[in-house]
């Protein structure tokens, strides 16, 4: 047997146990799901645009909303915000029992805030002005229910994380994920704005 082929038999080849993570890989795929997203909201705010004034004899958004509940869900919304950002604060110092404290409160403040949503949408249905009143309506629950939903979906990743973090502490892994979550919270915020201004006080005035 020649020399080559024994030091070929004697070679060994060694696979890491896990894939390595591409360094920004999972925050640019993130940041182009937000972008589809900006693009879904987009789409609903123009839909309300054009007929967000079609109210088929019905109730007008003047009759209809309270600006001084939809302030107060606005004000859940953006603590749940200024919250969340104090969890990063924590998570950067590797506090991992501060990190759920703050994420923990940063969840009450979004439960409240549907809460009130859900309120909201079940006083303008009892007087009469539900999804299928006419084209202002529908577009209405359409835009703010769309909204509502990332919410809840944004509590539910919310909550499953802390479990996470829970049981695995503040690891690459659960850091990245924390990351993720903080853009999709900050952009929800963001996209709140809009229907504040655009939806209830234009609505209003």
């Amino acid at each position: 047997m020649s020399n080559t082929h024994t030091a070929a038999l004697g070679q060994r080849d060694y696979h890491l146990a896990h894939e390595p993570h591409p360094e920004n890989g999972t925050a640019l795929g993130f940041w182009l799901y937000l972008m589809s997203d900006c693009l879904i909201f987009a789409a609903l705010f123009a839909t309300y645009g054009v007929l967000g004034r079609n109210y088929a004899a019905g109730p007008t958004g003047k009759e209809l909303f309270d600006l001084s509940l939809v302030a107060i869900n606005t004000a859940f919304l953006l603590l749940s915000s200024i919250t969340f950002g104090f969890a990063m604060l924590q998570k950067q110092q590797n506090k991992r029992s501060g990190t759920l404290l703050w994420l923990a409160i940063t969840g009450l403040f979004g439960l409240a805030f549907l809460c009130v949503e859900l309120y909201e949408f079940q006083h303008m249905i009892h007087e009469g002005a539900g999804p299928t009143r006419s084209a202002f309506t529908s577009s209405f629950f359409t835009l703010v229910g769309t909204h509502g939903i990332h919410v809840t979906f944004g509590l539910i990743w919310l909550i499953t994380l802390m479990i996470q973090i829970s049981k695995h502490g503040l690891n690459p892994a659960n850091n990245r994920r924390l990351m993720c979550l903080s853009m999709f919270w900050h952009f929800l915020d963001v996209v709140w704005i809009g229907v504040f201004t655009f939806v209830y006080l234009m609505g209003v005035l």
